[in-house]
């Protein structure tokens, strides 16, 4: 006989698994033990008389009535959300726990010091803090808020424009006094470069020439996963580098690096907010991104040094 579903709670630990293709994540993320998830999910697959996940010993994955089940159970929680969240609105207090994925040296140097105001002002909030240079699954991983530099055409996510973001050539003085000072991209290729490594792969340094982007490949003996050490390798005078203007504006300000070929600079995709598509933003989501927004006021605020 199929059992009664009596709660939403069976539902919610389904999307959870489903999202997190993990018995064993889902259960850690929503402070449950593994075997509680499974039972969740038999008594909905009792109810139903259906299996809803292909289950083995690494993977976990929708069968084709779970994938028709679980697109239906999405929007019966988000309105079970919305409906919440516009009860919470009516107080507009922040509470509860904040999940934010932020890139690694942005997110250390211009979104922490905003983060750690925010929590001050807020004694109800408590955050959860991810850093990564890759883009996250929010959906998937339950982040609630991400930070990025560009962005990606995920429609389950609304992207909310901060701030202008572009990329700056630059190298020390005692660099430029040895080596000269390049005219265009094509005088690189006689000089020392800092190269990025993003995933095993040199990222290209990017221009704009007569009016057309143009991505420049760059080699050089030295490469670097870790923006800021390439950054401070560039202060010691060993050469080159393109980087965020977020991440060189204080030394350009100090003079400490000197900006070089800034005719060619190009805009970038800009920094940006994104959060899961809700009708209804929470208040800690949504009282979060206004501070950000206050505190910039949608310009760069490192380059106004």
């Amino acid at each position: 006989m199929a059992m009664p579903l009596d709660n939403l709670s069976d539902l919610l630990v389904f999307v959870r698994v489903a999202d997190a293709r993990s018995f064993t994540l889902a259960a850690e993320r929503l402070g449950i033990s593994r075997s509680s998830a499974g039972k969740s999910v038999n008594r909905l697959e009792e109810r139903l008389a259906t299996r809803l996940l292909h289950r083995t010993t690494r993977s976990v994955s929708l069968t084709e009535e779970g994938q028709v089940f679980y697109e239906h159970a999405l929007r019966i929680l988000a309105e079970v959300d919305e409906a919440e969240t516009a009860i919470n609105q009516r107080h507009q207090t922040p509470r509860g726990r904040l999940r934010i994925d932020l890139p690694v040296a942005f997110g250390r140097l211009h979104i922490l010091p905003i983060l750690r105001d925010f929590l001050l002002q807020w004694p109800e909030v408590d955050v959860e803090v991810t850093f990564s240079d890759d883009f996250s699954d929010l959906v998937r991983e339950g982040i609630d808020l991400a930070i990025r530099i560009g962005g990606n055409d995920d429609s389950r996510l609304v992207r909310k424009v901060l701030a202008p973001h572009r990329l700056i050539t630059c190298a020390s003085p005692r660099y430029l006094a040895n080596h000269g000072v390049p005219q265009t991209p094509d005088d690189l290729v006689d000089h020392h470069r800092l190269v990025f490594s993003h995933q095993g792969m040199p990222v290209p340094w990017r221009y704009q020439v007569n009016g057309q982007h143009r991505d420049e490949p760059v080699g050089g003996r030295m490469r670097f996963n870790n923006t800021e050490a390439l950054r401070d390798s560039a202060l010691a005078g060993l050469g080159l580098c393109q980087l965020g203007a977020f991440l060189v504006g204080e030394q350009l300000s100090a003079g400490t690096l000197v900006p070089v070929l800034e005719k060619y600079c190009r805009a970038e995709a800009p920094i940006c907010a994104v959060y899961p598509t809700r009708r209804y933003l929470s208040p800690k989501v949504k009282r979060f991104v206004g501070a950000i927004e206050s505190r910039w006021g949608g310009k760069a605020i490192w380059e106004l040094a």
